[in-house]
């Protein structure tokens, strides 16, 4: 028997060897999780379980209010459109938001958002951020609203699908 093997009824096992193939092939299976993008889902998808588990149902929640309930709702369709959907199925548990959301007309009509065509295929959330990043005044914000963008987010970005954006 050698100095690094246990003896068994069938001979010799090599304690270090299994466990440096088993740390390698671990080193291997998270490196391509994440070049494949999906070690971050999978540790969402965890979190969201946990919370889940975690999440007291017996002490009710307070009422979500219109206008928590308007902006759950911008986010929501941000979390959405940008695919964190685990982040997004915890945001609605947690906030005790609709499961089904609310239509994006009602939501724009709501919120006094007039669009356009091209504003049609983002969040809404970024067409309000836009508004103010580009100088929209509102009596109860100008003060509070930075004059210059602190955001470098190219505005043709703003259109594609999150796989093609710089």
């Amino acid at each position: 028997m050698c100095s690094n093997c246990i003896a068994y009824d069938k001979g010799c096992f090599d304690v270090f060897g299994v466990v440096l193939t088993d740390l390698l092939m671990v080193l291997v299976l998270k490196d391509t999780l994440e070049k494949r993008g999906a070690l971050g889902q999978i540790k969402a998808r965890i979190r969201a379980e946990v919370f889940n588990a975690l999440d007291d149902q017996s002490v009710p929640r307070p009422a979500l209010s219109h206008e928590n309930l308007l902006i759950n709702e911008l986010i929501r369709e941000y979390l959405d459109y940008n695919k964190y959907k685990y982040t997004a199925s915890v945001l609605t548990s947690e906030a005790g938001q609709p499961e089904v959301p609310l239509d994006r007309e009602f939501l724009a009509k709501e919120l006094n958002i007039v669009e356009d065509t091209s504003g049609k295929s983002v969040p809404l959330l970024y067409g309000v951020l836009s508004h103010f990043l580009r100088g929209g005044k509102a009596e109860s914000t100008q003060n509070t609203l930075p004059s210059v963008s602190l955001l470098n987010y190219p505005e043709q970005n703003l259109g594609k699908l999150p796989a093609e954006r710089n």
